[in-house]
């Protein structure tokens, strides 16, 4: 199946060259790919996947193992972020 990856702050750097942040990129996943899975597949440190979102809803670290993906999700993650 398709999905969209969307990286933002720091992580941008590992989208394809060119590639915008908000508008990401498809990526083809097997049907039983989970989001931690992805994360390591698309090469990020899992500490710096704080933030993972399947479709603009957040996915709580203990639901990362599990396969839960359709076509055309769209699967975003941010890094941890500090500021002040």
């Amino acid at each position: 199946m398709q999905i969209r990856i969307k990286l933002y702050a720091s992580l941008s750097k590992l989208l394809p060259e060119g590639v915008k942040p908000h508008e990401g990129f498809l990526l083809e996943i097997d049907d039983d790919m989970t989001p931690n899975r992805l994360v390591d597949t698309l090469n990020i440190p899992r500490p710096m996947a704080h933030l993972i979102l399947r479709n603009g809803t957040y996915i709580k670290p203990e639901h990362r193992d599990s396969a839960l993906f359709e076509e055309d999700d769209v699967f975003a993650v941010w890094p941890p972020v500090a500021g002040g």
